[in-house]
Formats: C-alpha cells, sequence, structure tokens
C-alpha cells in the first residue's frame, strides 16, 4: 500500500488575465525559474494573437488548447506475460497538462527560419490549435488512432 496521496497544489491566477489555465501554462513554459521571462514571452505572444486573429487572445488560447485535448489514451497493462495497450479515456486535469505540454512542445520544435522568438513560434501554435491544425492537433489525432487501434484489449480496463 502506498502512502497517503499528494495534495493538489493551489496555483494562483496570473496577474493580467486572471486565468488559472494561464497561469498553469505560464509555468510550463517557464526555464530555469525565471517567471517574469515566461510571462513575458506568453503575454507577448498573446498581443501577437490579438492582432493577427483580431479577437480577444484569451479566448483564442481556451479554445486552442480545448481543442488539443486527448479524449482518449493508450496505457500499457500487463495480463499474463503480455503487455497490451489498453484504451482509457483521459481525466480533466490530466486532459488540461497534456494539451499544455503538447502545445508547448509543438512551438519549441517549429523552424527559426519563418520566426525569430519564441513569442511568435507560440502565437503561431496557439493559432494553429484554436484552427485544428499543427503539431499539437496531430499529436492528438496520433494519441486517439492509437486508442480506436487497440479497442480489442479494452475489456483489459479495470
Amino acid at each position: 500500500m502506498r502512502s497517503k496521496k499528494a495534495e493538489k497544489r493551489i496555483i494562483v491566477p496570473d496577474p493580467l488575465y486572471n486565468s488559472r489555465l494561464l497561469a498553469k501554462f505560464i509555468n510550463k513554459v517557464m526555464k530555469e525559474g525565471k517567471k517574469s521571462t515566461a510571462q513575458t514571452v506568453v503575454y507577448k505572444a498573446l498581443e501577437i494573437i490579438k492582432e493577427q486573429s483580431k479577437q480577444e487572445p484569451l479566448g483564442v488560447f481556451e479554445k486552442a488548447l480545448q481543442n488539443v485535448s486527448p479524449k482518449m489514451e493508450v496505457k500499457p497493462r500487463r495480463v499474463g506475460g503480455a503487455s497490451y495497450q489498453v484504451p482509457i479515456e483521459v481525466r480533466g486535469d490530466r486532459k488540461e497538462a497534456l494539451s499544455i505540454r503538447w502545445v508547448i512542445t509543438g512551438a519549441r520544435a517549429r523552424s527559426n527560419s519563418t520566426f525569430h522568438t519564441f513569442a511568435q513560434k507560440l502565437a503561431a501554435e496557439l493559432l494553429d490549435a484554436a484552427n485544428n491544425t499543427g503539431s499539437a492537433i496531430k499529436k492528438r489525432d496520433d494519441m486517439l488512432r492509437m486508442a480506436n487501434a487497440n479497442r480489442a484489449f479494452a475489456h483489459f480496463r479495470w
């Protein structure tokens, strides 16, 4: 038996938009504890989104993360010496965490030829995700395809 479950930390909403989701996103963008730098980058990306799409940047941001969040994922289960990829539904907080991670990874992987700053890459990735394109959406589709391919093992879920 494991010891008690880890408590969920309460995340303080970000100062500019007063959004908990954006605060989580900023924390994920942050490297080496430099939160002010991460905030600057994310806010700059949201400004770029506002200029390019002429829409409310927080709305575009939330729509992008909603589009990227996966419905199903596969989890390996060992049954009688064999390992099966069992499809399971994704919990709410894990959905959020995966979508944030995929958007940031997609933005970091973008080529340097078109974009010069990370804020530009991030803005482009968020706009793509809001329009159901881009690498984060591809990652979500791949995961769903994997889950559908392994539906035969769904009875191993417990």
